[in-house]
């Protein structure tokens, strides 16, 4: 089941980076103008290059604290680079952003962004980010947007994240999870898990794999609903994956499934 899911997911993302919208799935996102619903401000997407922004997002991850000159990056799950390229300004040529992607098309998207705004300073990598291509303690901060939810192997994410950070580094997070479980029906859907739903997990149980990992401080700075976040075209999208899924009962998943931007620190 788990290679399935992994499978599923990079086929749906292979296929958004080759779209012009990036069109991806429900609760990543999926339009441009996303970018702007969670968190991002013109000024930002007006500063990198437009092919970086797929709308995949569910939050704002290089908002959640401040990055400084001569830092190192790394972003788990990289996509079209939008979180890389953002950060790549904070930290400067002093710095170093690395984005990781299991997906060879989104890989090619996001250099081919990189070459068009001169960027440097950033660097992409393929990899799994339960095994991420970077060294030991090397990394001041690890950022995530919508990512984590899509791994199967949550634990094996944070413990990586944790072992590529220096000590006393931190962690900036937006991501999916869920106030009540899901019903099971859902939970074997590939098509929803490749769009962010019916991966996520509870929130303490996510918060809690932190701890495990080696995480404190560990501080949820927003929560939204998912109904705060994406449209009437997303619940469409979500019934028409799900036809067994009744109106009401999309509707009661709205208020448990929840946008979580969170930041934590490696002791």
């Amino acid at each position: 089941m788990a290679t399935d899911m992994r499978a599923e997911v990079r086929r749906h993302y292979a296929q958004a980076a080759k779209q012009v919208g990036g069109k991806a799935g429900p609760c990543c996102g999926g339009k441009a103008s996303q970018s702007e619903r969670v968190g991002y401000d013109g000024s930002q997407l007006a500063s990198i290059p437009v092919q970086a922004d797929l709308g995949l997002g569910c939050g704002n991850p290089t908002a959640l604290g401040e990055l400084r000159p001569g830092e190192t990056v790394v972003d788990l799950g990289s996509g079209g680079g939008i979180d890389c390229f953002l950060s790549a300004r904070k930290v400067g040529p002093t710095g170093k952003v690395i984005g990781v992607d299991m997906t060879p098309e989104m890989l090619d998207r996001a250099r081919a962004a990189a070459r068009t705004g001169g960027y440097a300073n950033v660097e992409f990598r393929l990899g799994e980010i339960e095994s991420l291509p970077v060294a030991d303690s090397s990394a001041d901060v690890v950022i995530s947007n919508c990512v984590i939810n899509l791994s199967t192997e949550k634990e094996r994410v944070f413990r990586e994240a944790s072992r590529i950070l220096k000590p006393g580094g931190r962690a900036m997070i937006s991501d999916i999870m869920l106030l009540e479980n899901l019903p099971e029906k859902l939970k074997t859907n590939a098509a929803l898990f490749a769009g962010c739903v019916s991966g996520a997990i509870l929130r303490d149980e996510y918060l809690s794999l932190m701890r495990q990992a080696g995480f404190t401080d560990i501080r949820v700075e927003q929560q939204k609903e998912s109904s705060q976040m994406f449209g009437p075209e997303d619940e469409a999208a979500l019934l028409a994956q799900a036809p067994d899924l009744s109106r009401e009962e999309l509707r009661r998943l709205g208020k448990a499934i929840v946008s979580v931007q969170l930041t934590a620190r490696k002791e």
